[in-house]
């Protein structure tokens, strides 16, 4: 995600804090707020497909899908 997406959702969450956020503003938060958590996924998911468990015998394994 860009940093100008991530600056704006810090820049309406301290709207809402304070001001109140209107209709529109209320929309685009959401919006971006998915796109985030839809990025931060991805992310997360292609660290956890590159990790591998080294056992104390050498052999090296890679994390199995966990589909609960």
């Amino acid at each position: 995600m860009e940093q100008a997406k991530i600056d704006r959702i810090n820049e309406l969450a301290k709207k809402k804090r304070t001001v109140g956020l209107t209709d529109e503003e209320l929309a685009e938060q959401k919006a971006l707020h998915k796109e985030y958590i839809i990025s931060y996924r991805a992310s997360l998911r292609g660290i956890l497909d590159n990790t591998v468990i080294e056992r104390p015998d050498g052999t090296r394994e890679a994390l199995k899908k966990n589909n609960n």
